[in-house]
């Protein structure tokens, strides 16, 4: 047992898995927006906002919390209005309607530009809010609440330390010599109230659960199981609770429900993917409360481990990988040993790998559900001795192989399927 590395697995997870209201991406230009605004003189005359193509494709039709609206414009005015800058990814926590309406009424006199930024940044979002002559730019770049410069009336006020960023993404690097094995190791024995915290993903998740299940969220996919549950259509049982009280969190959170998921590795869905199938399987097994930390910390670093691998936005849909976390916490409560969460990973990667990302919107809902309806499916197989095996596709013979693998798809000819994703939606809209 590597004991060397569970510091790093203990400050990666602090660091990937934190509340976020809202979705991330059109939240940072919120943010930027927040932050310029505590540096403005003056009353706004224009917002000005660029962003990489990645964060247009997650900003464009996902809805922004407590507006009603979706889009990018909003988020850049209700966080210049409103936004708190020292609320990180719950940025927009305190907006109320009067906010909302000012911001409205900023996009509605066209004093609201949003565009496409030619920036090499997977993730990028610069906020330039103008009064007269006056103005404060604030760039955030590579994760979504990091500051890299801050302009005010062409002088730079602020630029990061690039040098002391190098040394913080190196130290931020646990999984450089570790394999999925160390992950599994850590979750099971690691001192129990070093890895409590993460009961915290249950409390915000579960809740945003049940805000799905009892209102009008999105496309009411989670709703929609349960109607079908009452009708007769549909059984209860193990799969359908799964499928029900995931999908309905993302229902909630895609269309702008103030309440905060816990995220995973930036992204609510992902957060919700990890969290709530492992959550189901523990109720139903009436797993007691250190099963229940242990499969949800195996499930969330497992989720990190893998995204690890890639880069930070990709035409790769996150809802599939972070399930393939879920299914490792699911597959040990419902008694499976290392071995068969090693087979239920690769049977995931040959199932739903290369489900793409066109943004981030309400439908999203019905990708998390599917990616959990696997998860679940890959356990159950792995349980009765059955995987996907190296003979075929981009499966090989164990789960570090097999991730490898599908990494290397999402990082390389996939680059060319988010250009074409972003064309698409781009001229559509």
């Amino acid at each position: 047992m590597k004991t060397q590395f569970w510091n790093g697995f203990i400050n990666v997870v602090k660091q990937e898995v934190v509340p976020a209201l809202g979705c991330t991406e059109p939240v940072s230009v919120a943010l930027a927006a927040a932050i310029a605004r505590e540096k403005l003189v003056g009353t706004i005359s224009s917002i000005r906002v660029q962003v990489s193509p990645n964060l247009m494709k997650n900003g464009m039709g996902v809805g922004v919390p407590g507006t009603g609206m979706v889009g990018l414009p909003i988020a850049a005015a209700v966080g210049a209005i409103a936004g708190d800058a020292d609320a990180k990814l719950e940025v927009l926590k305190n907006i109320n309607a009067e906010d909302v309406a000012k911001a409205s009424s900023l996009i509605d006199a066209g004093c609201v530009d949003v565009s496409v930024a030619d920036v090499s940044n997977v993730l990028y979002a610069k906020v330039t809010l103008n009064s007269g002559n006056e103005y404060v730019a604030v760039t955030i770049a590579d994760s979504h609440t990091h500051v890299v410069a801050i302009e005010e009336s062409g002088i730079t006020t602020f630029i990061a330390d690039g040098k002391k960023d190098n040394q913080n993404i190196k130290a931020e690097k646990p999984f450089e010599h570790a394999l999925l094995e160390d992950v599994y190791d850590f979750a099971l024995h690691a001192p129990l109230d070093d890895i409590r915290f993460i009961e915290q993903s249950y409390t915000l998740n579960e809740a945003l659960s049940v805000e799905g299940l009892t209102g009008t969220y999105g496309l009411q996919i989670g709703a929609m199981f349960q109607r079908n549950v009452d009708r007769g259509l549909l059984s209860g049982g193990l799969l359908t609770d799964v499928l029900r009280r995931t999908s309905a969190a993302s229902d909630a959170r895609m269309d702008g429900a103030m309440k905060p998921a816990m995220s995973n590795s930036g992204s609510g869905n992902q957060g919700i993917a990890a969290t709530m199938p492992v959550v189901v399987v523990a109720e139903f097994l009436k797993a007691d409360e250190e099963a229940r930390i242990r499969a949800l910390m195996m499930s969330h670093l497992t989720a990190i481990y893998i995204k690890s691998h890639q880069n930070k936005l990709s035409a790769l849909c996150g809802a599939t990988t972070a399930s393939m976390g879920a299914v490792a916490g699911m597959t040990w409560l419902l008694g499976g040993k290392f071995e068969q969460v090693n087979s239920a990973i690769c049977s995931m990667i040959g199932d739903i790998a290369g489900i793409i990302c066109d943004g981030a919107k309400t439908s999203c809902a019905m990708k998390v559900s599917t990616s959990a309806g696997a998860a679940v499916k890959a356990a159950l197989m792995a349980l009765d001795g059955v995987r996907v095996t190296a003979n075929e596709g981009i499966v090989a013979g164990d789960a570090d192989a097999s991730i490898r693998n599908l990494s290397a798809l999402a990082n390389g000819s996939m680059t060319q399927t988010d250009i074409q994703i972003l064309d698409i939606m781009v001229n559509k809209a």
